[in-house]
């Protein structure tokens, strides 16, 4: 739990520093911007290959590798001399953030009984709000207090005695376990996953700095050949010797398919609308980092608020339409923002922001904390592992992929009306871009949630996991 909270703060805690970061470093638009997508990026093409390390190897062993990877790789974003290393460091640090989480869950299987894994999956949803408030609070106050004329490099030290901490304690009380049957690497699928990921978003990001050229649009496209290459290969490796990277029969079942593309998109969303509100705030407004932070605390609160009472009260009662309930309340939220952030103008209150915020939140948490239950409700039960490590990698591929939409949707719209002479103004109108962006989505993602099941199959799969044989229901411990 220490090193999910770790990574959860990290990812939220740069953002609130990014003006900062920009101003004292002197960095560009697409370097700010890879600052958080090659995080994003590295974690989403790396995040498949940990579990199936964790799986071969060790889930402890890779654990800590990981830990002990993400607090040097915060060191050295921590002493960047500049935005290169920065951006280089990112990626490391990405890389190893996904040698760590995957093994998370893994251990939670193989330490918990079914019958108590409902608190311990609890408790991970407690750590995602508090993840989720502590990070920008944190960051604005270590970017504001500028401790021994660092600026903003504390929000990278930070992880430093945390890290140390979690390898300690990590090596200490966790038990290793691997899978039951012996797992091959697919270095192969590894690198066309990473390539095919790559070449969409590497051109996405850096090409309104390049005025878009036709490089740009033809690594787009192979990105698509890229793809239907992966898949081929999958499928012969499955055939060949039962080792893929990707386990494709899972997209057979309607639910995880359909809870895939939701993930994916929400990931989408969530990129574009964080990155885009950041900047909108500090760059526009000319906000403090302090009190740019403060301002998302409500949103914070909000989203656990709803995630607690989404996963205890609410789905067990009306299933999907809980999720459902969430987009519609998410995009409505996001509506309230463009009519008020047009308003208000350039004179808006934080207070004033609350509103929709609040309902934003209420809604991201009405869909985070249960959908994870409902994309594996259907999934046969030794996939579980495979099944949440493809969860966890399309959420950053979406995220990645919307911060790398920033350029589009909102630095175009931003840089087009400054040419205009609109001021600070332009970036109300690149951040109303980026709302309108969003709630379409969202309400994309409302339609796809009709392909969820309308309740969690707990019940079943709880029934398949004991008739499951003693090698599938437990992993091997060997620790």
């Amino acid at each position: 739990m220490t090193a999910a909270f770790m990574d959860l703060v990290d990812v939220t805690i740069v953002n609130v520093a990014l003006p900062t970061i920009q101003h004292d470093e002197g960095a560009t638009t697409g370097q700010i911007q890879w600052i958080t997508a090659g995080y994003a990026l590295a974690f989403a093409a790396l995040l498949i290959t940990g579990g199936r390390l964790g799986d071969i190897f060790g889930r402890k062993r890779l654990f800590l590798l990981g830990i002990a990877g993400f607090t040097v790789a915060s060191a050295l974003c921590g002493f960047a001399a500049n935005p290169e290393m920065l951006v280089a460091s990112r990626i490391l640090q990405g890389g190893m953030a996904a040698m760590m989480v995957p093994q998370v869950l893994s251990i939670v299987h193989a330490t918990f009984p079914a019958h108590e894994r409902g608190k311990v999956f609890g408790l991970f949803g407690a750590i995602v709000g508090l993840g989720a408030v502590t990070g920008p609070l944190l960051g604005a106050l270590l970017t504001e207090w500028n401790i021994a004329g660092l600026e903003w490099r504390p929000i990278f030290l930070i992880n430093l005695p945390v890290g140390i901490a979690a390898l300690i304690l990590g090596a200490r009380v966790i038990s290793e376990s691997k899978a039951p049957k012996a797992l091959k690497l697919d270095l192969v699928g590894v690198v066309l996953v990473t390539l095919a990921m790559l070449a969409l978003v590497y051109p996405l990001t850096q090409g309104r700095e390049n005025g878009w050229p036709l490089w740009g649009f033809v690594m787009m496209a192979s990105s698509v050949a890229i793809g239907v290459a992966l898949i081929a290969y999958e499928k012969a490796k499955t055939r060949r010797d039962g080792s893929p990277l990707i386990e494709l029969s899972l997209f057979k079942v309607k639910s995880f398919a359909a809870g895939i593309a939701v993930q994916t998109v929400f990931g989408l969303t969530m990129g574009i609308f964080f990155l885009t509100w950041t900047l909108y705030m500090q760059l526009g407004l000319g906000w403090s980092a302090l009190k740019a932070g403060v301002t998302g605390v409500p949103f914070s609160i909000a989203v656990s608020v709803a995630a607690g009472i989404s996963v205890q009260k609410l789905v067990p009662r009306f299933g999907r339409k809980v999720l459902q309930a969430g987009a519609l309340t998410m995009a409505a939220g996001v509506l309230v923002y463009v009519y008020e952030s047009g308003h208000y103008g350039l004179s808006i209150a934080a207070w004033q922001m609350a509103l929709p915020l609040v309902v934003m939140g209420l809604g991201m948490g009405l869909i985070v904390a249960p959908l994870t239950d409902a994309i594996l409700s259907e999934v046969p039960r030794e996939h579980a592992g495979s099944a949440s490590g493809l969860i966890n990698t399309v959420m950053q591929m979406g995220n990645a992929l919307g911060l790398s939409l920033v350029s589009v949707i909102f630095f175009n719209v931003v840089e087009d009306h400054m040419k205009q002479g609109a001021g600070n103004a332009a970036f109300i109108d690149g951040f109303h871009s980026s709302l309108l962006w969003a709630a379409g989505i969202l309400v994309g993602i409302f339609l796809l949630m009709f392909a969820l099941p309308r309740k969690a199959a707990g019940d079943t799969t709880e029934a398949s996991a004991e008739s499951a044989p003693d090698d599938e229901r437990r992993p091997e411990l060997v620790g």
